[in-house]
């Protein structure tokens, strides 16, 4: 077995998995501001995305307590939006639900991001990706900046009828998830070296983007404030982050390569689970088929 081996160019993410102690605000909140449909519900469990595609998932678990904002953990999930129109329509839909909760806009060179936080602190990012052929790469790295993005003037642009009309327009899915570490040299160790995505982009010490098949990144790591952070204990937030690739052999292939990184897993046949050097859990599956896609829908 090869110890180098990288994940499957057609890796992708799957669901995000977060705790919540408002199970139903938190449901108004994807389902009503960022414009995902409830494709579950189930006692105390929420799943939400759009059909065939899970996108974030719910658990009500009120007995926990929030984290610190020093901790590891989750920085924010990024729901990657098919046309302009959509992530218009997504964004104006939260600022009109929750208004104080926009915290930023960017544009990053190969996408254009806007960033707000959930009824519970969670990071979001809706985002919208600029065709590859318009990303620039240099020594294997990719551009991506932060540059100053006008929301109003981006509203004005692109927001369609539908979307005044708070209509969700188009298909949304997790395009990435960025995690706050306590260190970017253990989390390439981990996610690069061992995990088996690729390096695309580092801010010296701070931060870390990896990615599988040339996207610009899959997942982020940093230690913007949370370095020094170790193992995290169960709280509100970050559940478990989902990964999906094209086949059960992919995931035969890396739950042998973790295994020889001495990294524990659980591995039930179909999935493989295992825990990041801050104890933030991922799960690794292999991506269903559509038909499969509807009856698998709510993550476990």
């Amino acid at each position: 077995m090869s110890t180098d081996a990288r994940l499957a160019a057609d890796t992708s993410m799957g669901a995000v998995t977060l705790n919540v102690a408002d199970l139903d605000g938190m449901t108004s909140y994807y389902r009503d501001g960022v414009g995902l449909t409830v494709l579950e519900q189930t006692g105390p469990r929420v799943v939400l995305g759009r059909p065939g595609r899970a996108a974030v998932v719910l658990v009500h678990t009120p007995a926990l307590r929030h984290a610190s904002p020093r901790d590891a953990g989750l920085f924010h999930t990024a729901i990657l939006f098919d046309t302009e129109a959509a992530l218009a329509a997504a964004v104006y839909s939260v600022a009109r639900l929750r208004p104080g909760s926009f915290t930023g806009s960017s544009d990053h060179l190969v996408s254009k991001a806007f960033y707000f936080d959930d009824p519970e602190g969670n990071g979001v990012e809706l985002y919208w990706d600029r065709d590859r052929t318009q990303w620039s790469w240099t020594h294997g790295q990719v551009e991506m900046g932060t540059i100053f993005l006008d929301p109003n003037a981006y509203l004005r642009e692109h927001l369609d009828e539908r979307g005044l009309a708070g209509e969700p327009v188009g298909d949304a899915r997790v395009g990435h998830v960025h995690l706050s570490v306590g260190d970017v040299a253990s989390a390439r160790d981990f996610y690069a070296t061992r995990l088996g995505f690729d390096v695309t982009m580092t801010l010296g010490d701070q931060a870390l983007f990896v990615s599988a098949g040339g996207y610009h990144h899959h997942m982020a790591m940093n230690v913007w404030r949370s370095r020094g952070a170790g193992r995290r204990q169960q709280t509100l937030g970050l559940g478990r982050v989902d990964i999906e690739v094209p086949s059960a052999d992919d995931v035969g292939e890396l739950t042998e390569r973790l295994r020889h990184h001495h990294v524990a897993v659980r591995d039930d046949g179909r999935t493989v689970s295992f825990e990041d050097p801050w104890a933030n859990a991922v799960r690794l599956s292999a991506e269903p088929t559509p038909g499969q896609a509807a009856e698998t829908s709510a993550l476990t």
